[in-house]
């Protein structure tokens, strides 16, 4: 019987789906950039991983652009460091939870990285994503990183605004 979120509190009602699918849900992919939408999403999975028992791994994609358009060689060489001490962070963060997390840092197209490790040697259960909540034209013009993993996943997704 499938859980309806109504006026109940949304931490209960959480808790009652993490019961359902407890079974489940044991390893949780999150891609994390850093941005406090990125984080929205940290904490959901932290939430389930403590719900249903589950590991947390992050995915930091860098995305480097070509030569032609680099606007500071200092910008690209200081993305990795930010990235490792960002990813360190949120380790610390999910280790005061009580959650088991790792993290791969990689470089290239966001939603091409997020689905390769998803559906890879990982074996995932879950991909829980922020979402920066850009309107319709600038998905249209521009496209998401939420939107490609929605369209490419095979794996459920949730997606935390």
């Amino acid at each position: 019987m499938p859980t309806i979120i109504n006026n109940k509190s949304i931490a209960s009602s959480l808790r009652s789906l993490a019961s359902l699918i407890n079974a489940k849900i044991k390893k949780i992919l999150v891609p994390l950039d850093g941005s406090s939408n990125s984080m929205k999403g940290f904490d959901m999975a932290i939430f389930l991983a403590r719900q249903c028992g589950a590991t947390i791994t992050g995915i930091y994609s860098h995305y480097e652009p070509s030569s032609s358009s680099i606007s500071s060689i200092d910008d690209i060489s200081k993305a990795p460091k930010e990235a490792g001490e960002f990813m360190e962070m949120a380790k610390k963060r999910a280790a005061e939870n009580g959650i088991d997390f790792k993290y791969a840092i990689v470089s290239g197209e966001p939603g091409y990285n997020i689905i390769k490790l998803a559906h890879g040697k990982g074996k995932f259960d879950l991909i829980i994503i922020g979402s920066r909540g850009k309107g319709a034209a600038h998905t249209l013009f521009f496209g998401s990183v939420s939107n490609h993993i929605l369209q490419k996943s095979k794996i459920p997704i949730l997606l935390v605004k």
